[in-house]
């Protein structure tokens, strides 16, 4: 047997395989809370090893985009519940992805029209929210220039993070992800060139630009456990205006020795390079990504290491076969095919997904995929 297809132990849970459904952004939350429908989507795609859920706001000020389902109201948490009571009972494990976009938001997604928090006084120049513009449609609007958080306030968003995890186990997920990649509000303060402050969670030093991810980190690990948390991060990632600069190996090297440190579940790292293949910046960004990630793995004895981005089986099990890797997390392949572990089992050949119903919309396109028949 493949070691794709083996079982794995990710901290608390015993996976059935390797395979991980990656989170996936669908607008399918009318009123920001998991439906049926939600559920059964994810249901249909339970036999990945694990299931990472969409991004999932801890707060109305983390919220960037309309229509994803929270998880800081009972109703949420309601919603999520019937979603992983679903999940678990044909055999799957899903973490909640745990979400604050910073910057990358609108006054018309935020409670009475506030302008977006961040560590930075910097607009995310060509970054888009999807808000309501001036028509008060829901649209892709450009992300507004935002308010940098007072030094006193950010305890307060850890707090955020931390009561979230509590309402991931509430809501009966295996544990959570906390969305620490992708230009969001953890790499807004990793990223010397973005983040601006002058207090001790700005870039004058390395420990200063961690000390908020790491705050994060344990203040989730205190009401939730170790076991139970991973963290996704895109080094090299430049979504959303997010400069490249030169201590990138450096600032992931050291933050794989704090989260190896404190025995997280997992790291779960993004190739946002492979989306570009034929981009040569963006195929030594890949080469770069993997070297570094072969670099860290010395300093996570108990942390696995997750890859996501342009993942193919015959790739995924040469990474897992070679030690690069832990787990191979698939994002698009999972939308149109639910049944992706048999049909990568059996070299079942996959199908095509309708990229114009990825976000938003209906049951077309989310949960009317068949299954493979011969």
């Amino acid at each position: 047997m493949l070691k794709l297809f083996e079982p794995f132990r990710l901290g608390a849970s015993m996976l059935a395989n390797r395979i991980v459904m990656a989170p996936l952004t669908r607008a399918r939350a009318p009123d920001d809370v998991a439906t049926e429908r939600i559920a059964l989507y994810y249901t249909q795609r339970a036999t990945a090893g694990l299931i990472i859920s969409e991004g999932t706001p801890i707060s109305r000020a983390g919220q960037g985009y309309l229509f994803n389902p929270g998880i800081f109201t009972a109703e949420q948490i309601l919603g999520w519940r019937l979603t992983t009571r679903s999940v678990h009972a044909v055999g799957g494990k899903m973490f909640a992805q745990l979400w604050h976009v910073g910057r990358v938001s609108h006054p018309s997604i935020q409670e009475d029209g506030r302008t977006p928090v961040s560590p930075s006084t910097k607009t995310a120049i060509g970054a888009l929210a999807f808000g309501r513009d001036d028509a008060g449609k829901p649209n892709l609007i450009a992300a507004s220039t935002p308010r940098p958080l007072a030094t006193e306030e950010i305890g307060r968003v850890v707090n955020d993070f931390a009561r979230a995890a509590k309402n991931a186990l509430k809501a009966e997920f295996d544990g959570v992800e906390l969305h620490g990649a992708c230009g969001y509000l953890f790499e807004q303060f990793m990223n010397p060139l973005v983040n601006d402050r002058t207090d001790q969670y700005g870039p004058q030093s390395l420990e200063n630009r961690l000390r908020f991810t790491l705050e994060v980190v344990d203040a989730v690990i205190a009401v939730i456990g170790r076991e139970r948390v991973g963290i996704r991060l895109t080094p090299y990632g430049q979504l959303f205006d997010m400069p490249a600069y030169p201590e990138t190996e450096e600032t992931y090297r050291v933050l794989a020795g704090e989260l190896g440190s404190r025995g997280i579940a997992y790291i779960h790292v993004m190739d946002q390079g492979s989306f570009r293949i034929d981009d040569s910046e963006a195929g030594d960004t890949s080469r770069k990504l993997h070297a570094l990630i072969r670099n860290i793995r010395t300093y996570l004895p108990e942390t696995a290491i997750i890859l996501a981005g342009g993942m193919t089986r015959d790739r995924a099990e040469v990474l897992i076969e070679d030690g690069t890797i832990d787990l191979a997390a698939f994002g698009q392949p999972f939308i149109s095919n639910p049944d992706l572990v048999a049909r990568f089992r059996n070299n079942w050949p996959l199908s095509l997904a309708d990229r114009t119903t990825f976000y938003g919309g209906g049951a077309a396109g989310y949960i009317d995929y068949p299954p493979f028949t011969r």
